[in-house]
């Protein structure tokens, strides 16, 4: 019996020191998302179904796409929310040409959205994935602000980029590095609302 109380009191020690890592982690990236510089990665919101889209994707024809689900759009309003009660200094916003990417930016309403063809789905376009992780790279590593660059994009573009897989409508925050590898450094992640 004392082994069993141990190993509880042992895994709710651990849970509350990673609960208190990231949010540590999450005030360090809203923080930078309130200068300039900086570079928000956000995974679209929930849009089920299998991974990709149905055959006969068109990007003009959202009908032809994965959209995004109730839950999607209220995740989307709510990030927007966040963005303006954590006072983000928003300098542009760019987006995937996929529906899913655009309808959370949209939903968000931080800024006019711009579509950015280099954020645009990696699974889908896995023939294109170096190419579009390099010219993505680059886009990041120009960004000088003012303010803060929004990318709305998918799950397998971040983890072409940075090796991590954002859960839907996930923050993850970086840093121009023109000079290192990834052309980018991680300043942290904010969970989905």
């Amino acid at each position: 019996m004392a082994h069993v109380l141990q190993f509880a009191v042992f895994i709710a020690v651990v849970l509350a020191a990673g609960a208190a890592q990231a949010a540590d982690e999450a005030a360090r990236a809203w923080e930078a998302l309130r200068g300039d510089g900086h570079v928000a990665l956000i995974r679209h919101a929930s849009a089920p179904g299998a991974p990709g889209d149905p055959a006969g994707l068109k990007l003009d024809d959202c009908k032809t796409q994965r959209n995004l689900s109730d839950q999607g759009r209220a995740d989307a309003r709510a990030l927007g929310e966040r963005f303006r009660a954590e006072r983000v200094k928003v300098g542009k916003v760019i987006t995937s040409q996929w529906c899913r990417c655009r309808q959370t930016g949209e939903l968000m309403a931080i800024g006019p959205l711009e579509d950015a063809p280099e954020f645009n789905n990696a699974f889908v376009l896995s023939g294109q994935r170096d190419a579009l992780a390099e010219k993505a790279r680059a886009t990041i590593a120009a960004w000088r602000g003012p303010g803060t660059l929004v990318v709305m994009t998918h799950g397998q573009n971040v983890l072409s980029l940075l090796g991590i897989h954002p859960r839907e409508a996930e923050v993850v925050v970086v840093a121009p590095d023109p000079a290192g590898d990834r052309k980018m450094r991680l300043v942290g992640r904010i969970a989905p609302p």
